[in-house]
Order: structure tokens, then C-alpha cells, then sequence
């Protein structure tokens, strides 16, 4: 493993482990704790398909005339993902992008997506983010979450959205969503196949595939200038201690 990828990945571990092991996965153990839980994760869903998108649009080329890229292997490696983000298949064989996997396992649940839907409503009339988060009634933690990921986006520097991409998601997602399936007790409920449809297809994905092509595309992106891997370090911190706020305020949400 590259030195500086094994330097940020101990320095990550302590928040990767209260993530890991955050009591909000023993908190689901009703339906309506499942309905609550999935009406506000869907927000982190929904961003991380514009983390993926930016990185998209620096590593490969999407405007007219093409000109090639400077790393192929990166931009094929980002394609692919997109298109596994994008454009998969659900757990009947129909085409959709993750995101509707998850809202279409919301309406199997029951669980309201107004929220997300008022967001999306906002965004369609083209007020900017910043605006329409004023004014959808979610916890302050989502929306802290959410401004973090459209301000890294803002700077337009790969590396750092890329170190939100990985540390603060990619990465620890498998984690992440096997806390969930083991502490919640979600296996034999037949009302909750898609969600598990969705877990588990992120656990394959996010595991097997994406997580390490991930570090690869750091150890690319920051080469040998060590500034490149302290805003990665700090960026990868900053995104796990939100993801922790996050989960928190669902923690919350949930026993209230």
C-alpha cells in the first residue's frame, strides 16, 4: 500500500470506527424506525451522485470536440462507476440510477419522501443549493452535510473532492451498510427487500470493486506533493466527522 494512502487510513481509523460502530444501527428495529432512518439518508444518496459527477467532469472529457484525457485508466474508472451509480440494474432487471433504487425501497417501506422530493422541486426552478436547503425543514446536521459536499465541489480541486469521494464515502460504505444489515434486524422482513437489495449491492460494489480503485485514484491525483495529501487527510477527516454528525442527528430523530 502507497505510504501516504496508509499514513491517511490510520489517521482516519478512530472515526472510521465510531462510524462503524455508531449506535444509531441498533436503533433500527421497527419499521418506523427504518421509515425515519431512510428519509433522511436519502439526502446523502442523492449528493453523492454530484461528488461523482464533479469527478467526472475533471477526469474525463464531456464537452465539444472531444480531446483526450490526460489518465485513461481514471476516466474508465470513473465511467464506471457512473455507470454503475447511474444506470443499474434493480433487483427485478430494470434499469435505474442507485438513487431511485432507494427511493423505490422508501415507497416499499412507507417512508416519506417529501423532504427529498421538496429539495429536488427547489433545485428544478434553478434556486441554488445553499437557498433551497434554507428552506427544507431537515436537521441542521443533513444540511451541514450537504453544504460540505457542494462547498468541496466548489473548489474545483479534484484531489479534495475526490478525498470526500473515498474517505468520507466510497471507502467506508461496505462498513458502513454491514453495520446496518447485522445490528438492525432488517434479513427476514419481506417488506424491506429493496432496501436489503441496496445494501447489499453497495457492499458488492463498494467493496470488491470501487473502494480500492478509489485509493488508487488519490495516489494519482496527489502524486508526490505532500500539500495535495494534507487537504486530503483534513478533507477525508472533515467528511467522516459530518457523516458521524449525520448519523447522529438520525440517532436522534429516531429516538425522539
Amino acid at each position: 500500500m502507497n505510504n501516504n494512502i496508509e499514513h491517511i487510513e490510520k489517521e482516519l481509523a478512530s472515526l472510521r470506527n465510531e462510524l462503524k460502530n455508531h449506535s444509531l444501527y441498533k436503533k433500527l428495529h421497527t419499521l418506523e424506525d427504518v421509515q425515519t432512518f431512510m428519509s433522511l439518508h436519502v439526502f446523502a444518496v442523492w449528493d453523492f451522485m454530484s461528488l461523482l459527477k464533479a469527478i467526472q467532469l475533471n477526469l474525463t472529457c464531456v464537452s465539444i470536440p472531444w480531446t483526450p484525457v490526460k489518465n485513461a485508466e481514471l476516466a474508465r474508472f470513473i465511467n464506471e462507476i457512473v455507470v454503475a451509480e447511474e444506470s443499474d440494474h434493480d433487483a427485478h432487471g430494470v434499469v435505474k440510477s442507485h438513487f431511485e433504487m432507494y427511493l423505490t425501497a422508501m415507497d416499499e417501506v412507507n417512508s416519506d419522501p417529501s423532504k427529498m422530493n421538496d429539495l429536488l422541486q427547489l433545485l428544478a426552478s434553478n434556486i441554488s443549493v445553499e437557498k433551497a436547503l434554507e428552506s427544507v425543514a431537515i436537521p441542521n446536521a443533513v444540511k451541514e452535510f450537504l453544504n460540505f459536499t457542494f462547498d468541496t465541489i466548489k473548489t474545483n480541486k479534484t484531489h479534495l473532492i475526490a478525498a470526500s469521494f473515498t474517505f468520507g464515502r466510497e471507502d467506508v460504505i461496505p462498513d458502513m451498510f454491514i453495520g446496518i444489515i447485522e445490528k438492525a434486524t432488517l434479513e427476514n422482513n419481506k417488506s424491506y427487500d429493496s432496501f436489503n437489495y441496496y445494501l447489499k449491492r453497495h457492499i458488492e460494489l463498494d467493496g470488491d470493486e470501487h473502494g480500492p480503485l478509489s485509493l488508487r485514484m488519490i495516489e494519482e491525483l496527489c502524486g508526490s506533493d505532500a500539500k495535495k495529501w494534507e487537504e486530503v487527510l483534513e478533507t477525508g477527516k472533515r467528511a467522516l466527522q459530518l457523516r458521524i454528525n449525520l448519523w447522529s442527528a438520525i440517532e436522534q430523530e429516531i429516538t425522539a
